[in-house]
């Protein structure tokens, strides 16, 4: 790779290396003065995918010092053990953050098991409670992939004000809360997704492009502006010259002459989002004791 390539490259293992060390740091402070977040991942079934991603969670939990307790049930659990589980992890002051991973067994519901996490300890930040938080701006916790892209976004090009960027995709977990977070950083936000007529013309308008649609190579360098700075958030498994590969929603290779910077695929926005799981466990600790202190505050009279 040459050297103009590689100065184009937003290196997301490099950025979360470093959002790693801020909260190992912060947890550091804690335990001296005898506090120690924990972190609670509740695992059901035995989906492979999900295995390796609770597996890489709780080692980087334990890397920057938060207390990790992993809870893997069987895929036949019924839903309303895992309720009880949860309401169980709601009320263990050791516990301040609780992440359920995803996808859930067919016959459970998810939204229910969402919703039943406590909004203090929501570090995926999925509850409707954080979600509408986010809308009004409030500090709340928000999902790590989309708090993950601000910071690479904010690394790469430093003041968005003003900004024209356009997120391609709506889900809950990316695309809506990732056009919240560049709204709440003063810049002009576009969602287009699979109803939006022209796509590659509004992909065109943008100084900043957010890719998280879920299909490989869809946006090629004819739908970027020159100078874009893109974020991929697109992991895509997918066979090529007789072996597996994981490629981005952007064409890569296409793309990296004309823009101003891009995350590449493996390496970009995937470290990036554990490392927020970790940020959040660390807020969600801080909001906890913020809370806890707001209870004990005496009521001025007349109350």
């Amino acid at each position: 790779m040459n050297a103009l390539s590689s100065v184009k490259l937003i290196d997301g293992k490099a950025c979360a290396a470093r959002v790693l060390v801020e909260v190992r740091e912060q947890v550091h402070a804690l335990r001296e003065h005898g506090t120690q977040p924990g972190l609670a991942v509740v695992l059901v079934g035995t989906d492979a995918a999900s295995q390796v991603y609770v597996r890489n969670k709780v080692l980087r939990a334990n890397e920057v010092g938060i207390r990790s307790l992993e809870h893997r049930l069987p895929a036949a659990t019924r839903q309303t053990e895992l309720l009880s589980l949860i309401a169980r992890l709601n009320e263990d002051p050791q516990v301040h953050g609780i992440l359920v991973q995803l996808p859930l067994p067919a016959h459970i519901d998810e939204h229910r098991v969402l919703q039943a996490v406590s909004p203090l300890k929501d570090v995926d930040g999925f509850h409707s409670e954080n979600v509408g938080g986010l809308a009004q701006g409030r500090e709340v916790l928000t999902p790590c992939t989309p708090s993950g892209c601000m910071r690479l976004l904010r690394e790469a090009c430093g003041e968005l004000r003003g900004k024209h960027a356009v997120v391609v995709g709506r889900s809950n977990i990316v695309g809506k809360p990732m056009a919240a977070l560049l709204l709440q950083a003063d810049c002009t936000v576009t969602t287009v997704h699979s109803r939006s007529r022209d796509l590659p013309a509004l992909c065109r308008q943008a100084d900043i492009l957010v890719a998280a649609v879920g299909k490989p190579r869809l946006i090629g360098a004819d739908w970027l502006k020159p100078g874009a700075v893109v974020i991929d958030v697109g992991i895509n498994r997918i066979d090529e010259d007789g072996r597996s590969r994981l490629v981005g929603d952007v064409d890569f290779a296409a793309a990296l002459p004309q823009v101003a910077g891009i995350t590449p695929v493996p390496g970009g926005v995937g470290p990036m989002t554990i490392a927020y799981l970790m940020k959040n466990t660390l807020l969600a600790f801080a909001l906890q004791q913020q809370a806890t202190r707001q209870e004990r505050t005496p009521c001025p009279s007349p109350c």
